[in-house]
């Protein structure tokens, strides 16, 4: 057996990258690599432990004893890896080099895109790596530079501001109005085709707040992911809630019932603060500020939707 004092960090990773995702195809897309140069790895780690980490089975790899009793120490190491490399990044004082963006898909589509077009002429020499996903990433494992969050972080290294409100509200396409009639009231709307979530319950909270009894069945068309709602109600399904700046820039879309109070959603710009004053993150950060600010309301007496 090789010596457990030299067992090389990229098997660590490997570990903890299969326990996240259930299974070794899964790790291998998540870390960027091959399930067969994926599964070496895990056998390598388990040669030079002398024990097995993994149960395999048919749906997927579940930890033994063994990789139970291992799990906490590899979360440390990864996590003191993690806090390596943010004090290492802390220091870099150059203008070039890759900044990591997280957001949400539908920021992603409808609000950074011209906003990265400015970052490219501005900072030519600053690489721009963007994750469009709904899921939160780790700001504290460097899973990402700079997050955009529809929400306050609350982790005590975690540097925030809040960019505004983004203001929401009932839109339809033309079409669906000519065929379906327009709403004039709150209640007649709710009788209408509505688009709401699968999985997530925001909308019917919010609809709860203002005194609406909703569920699932209440809507003829349910996605989670608000970048499909938009391109559903472009296309006439039904009546849902949109930004209102991307949906008064729509053709042949109308905005429904403008001064019933939709909860908005608040947009916060994020990162560690080690990174905070680093000039390509502090570069980076301004440029998404001053793109995104324009789009957003400042107005306190908005109400926010959890």
């Amino acid at each position: 057996m090789e010596r457990i004092d030299r067992l090389d960090w990229t098997l660590i990773q490997a570990f903890l990258s299969v326990v996240a995702e259930g299974s070794l195809s899964g790790a291998a897309r998540a870390l960027g690599v091959s399930q067969p140069t994926l599964g070496r790895q895990v056998k390598l780690m388990e040669e030079q432990l002398g024990i097995e980490v993994f149960h395999r089975q048919p749906k997927g790899l579940t930890l033994t004893p063994e990789g139970e009793a291992l799990l906490p120490h590899a979360r440390a190491m990864s996590e003191a890896a993690s806090e390596l490399a943010t004090a290492a990044a802390g220091h870099d004082n150059s203008l070039n080099g890759t900044v990591r963006i997280t957001a949400s898909e539908f920021t992603a589509q409808y609000s950074l895109p011209p906003i990265i077009a400015q970052l490219r002429i501005s900072y030519p020499d600053i690489q721009i790596e963007l994750n469009s996903t709904d899921q939160s990433e780790n700001l504290l494992f460097r899973e990402a530079d700079i997050a955009l969050r529809m929400y306050r972080p609350t982790q005590l290294e975690i540097v925030t501001k809040k960019i505004g409100v983004l203001k929401l509200g009932f839109f339809a396409a033309t079409s669906y109005l000519d065929r379906c009639g327009r709403p004039n009231t709150i209640e007649e709307l709710m009788t209408h085709d509505l688009l709401g979530y699968d999985r997530s319950e925001r909308f019917i909270r919010g609809a709860a707040k203002l005194g609406w009894q909703l569920s699932r069945s209440d809507f003829a068309f349910r996605c989670d992911a608000q970048n499909i709602h938009c391109e559903m109600i472009r296309a006439g399904v039904g009546i849902g809630i949109m930004s209102c700046p991307l949906g008064s820039s729509m053709p042949h879309v109308e905005e429904l019932l403008p001064r019933f109070p939709v909860p908005g959603l608040e947009l916060w710009l994020s990162t560690h603060e080690a990174l905070r004053h680093t000039p390509k993150v502090a570069a980076v950060w301004k440029v998404l500020e001053e793109g995104l600010r324009p789009g957003l309301s400042q107005d306190a007496s908005i109400p926010i939707m959890d």
